[in-house]
């Protein structure tokens, strides 16, 4: 295990603490309340990603006077950066966001869009995916979807989605638009789940 990796898991232990106090406090409904003005509905949240709470579903911002607030999250909550779509799990510490927030019920509040508008320098899309252990996939391609930054590859008996991280290497974002149905392809990757693979690097 390396330093950094160290250091980021440390930052991810404060940050789930922090989280913790937010969603107790009810942060964001004070949040909202405040930038309300002329009786205009508040309905975004800008701010800088503390990291991500899977277990609870919420993304940690930090906003410019220094207040982390905890935003709930679903399993339809989209994060977007330069029109593709990506998990939430995509998100890293460090990135400049913009969340829609939406009223739910119980006078509850989450987002279901998250605009990327400026990725933590060096991101990858990794801090939070998963377990984050990378595995070593080979397989063929099928079917490629560039607009979202998609494709699928059958692995022996299987077929998964490898979806590209906001933020790809240059050499990696040319592998991925010269792809084509049937290459044969070698690539690290982080499981998102049993079908879904979020991309690492192609070999």
């Amino acid at each position: 295990m390396t330093a950094q990796t160290l250091v980021r898991r440390s930052a991810a232990a404060l940050m789930m603490a922090t989280l913790g106090a937010c969603s107790q406090a009810g942060g964001l409904g004070n949040v909202l309340g405040s930038v309300l003005g002329g009786g205009q509905q508040a309905n975004q949240v800008q701010g800088i990603v503390q990291g991500v709470d899977t277990r609870n579903r919420q993304i940690g911002l930090q906003q410019s006077n220094g207040q982390t607030v905890a935003i709930a999250y679903d399993n339809q909550t989209q994060v977007v950066y330069n029109n593709q779509s990506f998990p939430v799990t995509s998100l890293d510490r460090g990135d400049q966001v913009t969340a829609r927030i939406q009223s739910g019920n119980n006078g509850s509040y989450y987002t279901d869009l998250v605009q990327v508008d400026q990725p933590v320098q060096g991101s990858n899309g990794s801090t939070t995916s998963s377990s984050g252990t990378v595995q070593t996939i080979q397989g063929t391609v099928r079917q490629i979807d560039q607009q979202n930054g998609l494709f699928t590859m059958d692995v022996g008996s299987s077929r998964i989605t490898v979806s590209m991280p906001y933020s790809p290497s240059r050499s990696d974002r040319d592998r991925f638009e010269r792809l084509r149905s049937g290459d044969v392809v070698r690539i690290a990757g982080v499981a998102l789940n049993n079908s879904r693979v979020e991309l690492r690097q192609f070999y």
